[in-house]
């Protein structure tokens, strides 16, 4: 029977009959037959909504495509709707590698409940029922690629996770391929509409003389264990990867690009570089903690911390022009850290910074769906024009700053 097939089909996962005529699957329990013999989903976008399509999901727990995914079917984001899901390595030849079986799993239990469609990859989608966005969350040297895959599959709007390409190069004619076919494409920098931004911000204007300092945490064991496969999986490095959301900071807000900055100065006590080998045997040498002011030539200084060994929480400081600190204001506040408790506990091996960061992933996501679906303005996100700045500024501090520490 249709059921007993169904399970059949999700659970064993046989790459060769599943994806002969299409790259898709159809796991959905509320499909219906049609009376042209297809298959139709019922959950799918209505007036009003984008059709989501997401690109990279990665593993359960801890894949940042995954955790978008997990606020859309869940209902946050309602201008939203999670119709496709493309993960080609956990649905082709990871399927049975580490966290195949896992993925596996919540795929077909996403399908069955939400009746999300999965596949492995974008080529061969139907048309469009309603406006679409692609949220492309996979692996940073491939977005290129998907970009224009994404763009021939009818998408009117591209939501681009940083930092959005490998290089400039590479970002600018992402930029110029979205342009030319008149597809927006805007960026997942969530801490650009930030509420401890945006106080911050707003703090720093009242005292004369302030300086901003952007603060950016995460959580990992600080053993060679664990950031030689921290600097493996993110092997853009940290100013392209953990940063780089402080640099679009920096970029939108601050007057910093390439041509304006000054002087940048790395802060020896603070900042740290190692060279580690991740889980290939393969060596990579990055920061684990990295501090730097920079000076532009118009006047502006701002400085930036990351830590991937500093905890769960980022946070901002302002201080008064005799150096001391006046304000400071964490991310999450009072406010969310219940929030960041009822997640904590109902997705307890997920990565913390999942939480912290939640209502803004969240916020990012909506007003790109609502954009997609009804061309309102998505107030405040960063479009690949900035990205590509914020990249250039990336490539440009890196060696510099690297230089400083040897």
């Amino acid at each position: 029977n249709l059921l007993a097939a169904q399970s059949s089909f999700v659970n064993a996962f046989d790459i060769s009959t599943m994806f002969t005529r299409s790259a898709f699957t159809h796991l959905s329990r509320g499909i219906a037959r049609q009376s042209n013999n297809q298959w139709s989903r019922a959950f799918a976008a209505q007036a009003g909504q984008a059709e989501v399509v997401l690109v990279g999901c990665g593993a359960p727990n801890r894949g940042m495509g995954w955790y978008h995914a997990i606020q859309m079917l869940e209902g946050r984001c309602p201008s939203a709707s999670l119709d496709y899901i493309i993960e080609p390595w956990f649905l082709g030849p990871g399927a049975e590698g580490p966290g195949g079986p896992e993925f596996n799993e919540w795929a077909s239990a996403t399908a069955s409940t939400y009746g999300t469609t999965f596949g492995t990859s974008v080529t061969g989608l139907p048309d469009p029922k309603q406006p679409r966005v692609a949220l492309i969350s996979g692996r940073t040297a491939d977005n290129p690629r998907l970009l224009g895959e994404c763009i021939k599959a009818g998408c009117k709007c591209i939501y681009l996770e940083k930092p959005g390409a490998p290089t400039v190069k590479e970002l600018q004619e992402m930029k110029d391929e979205a342009e030319e076919a008149g597809i927006e494409v805007l960026m997942g920098y969530n801490k650009n509409v930030c509420k401890y931004v945006r106080k911050t911000r707003e703090f720093a204007e009242t005292v004369p003389g302030s300086h901003v300092t952007f603060v950016s945490n995460n959580a990992y064991e600080n053993t060679p264990e664990s950031l030689g496969e921290c600097f493996e999986r993110n092997a853009e490095g940290m100013l392209k990867n953990m940063a780089i959301h402080e640099l679009a900071l920096l970029v939108s807000f601050y007057d910093v690009s390439v041509e304006n900055i000054e002087s940048v100065t790395a802060d020896k006590e603070f900042s740290s570089m190692q060279t580690l080998p991740g889980p290939s045997g393969k060596e990579f040498t990055d920061f684990d903690k990295i501090k730097f002011t920079i000076k532009t030539k118009t006047g502006k200084e701002v400085s930036v911390a990351a830590d991937r060994c500093g905890g769960t929480d980022s946070y901002a400081t302002v201080t008064n022009e005799e150096g001391e600190e006046v304000f400071r204001y964490w991310m999450p506040d009072e406010e969310d850290k219940k929030t960041v408790e009822e997640l904590q506990a109902k997705y307890p091996t997920a990565m913390p910074y999942f939480f912290t960061q939640d209502p803004d992933y969240v916020t990012v996501k909506e007003r790109a769906a609502k954009f997609t679906a009804t061309g309102e303005e998505a107030e405040g996100l960063a479009t690949i024009a900035i990205a590509v700045e914020t990249l250039r500024v990336a490539e440009y501090l890196t060696p510099t700053l690297m230089e400083q520490l040897k």
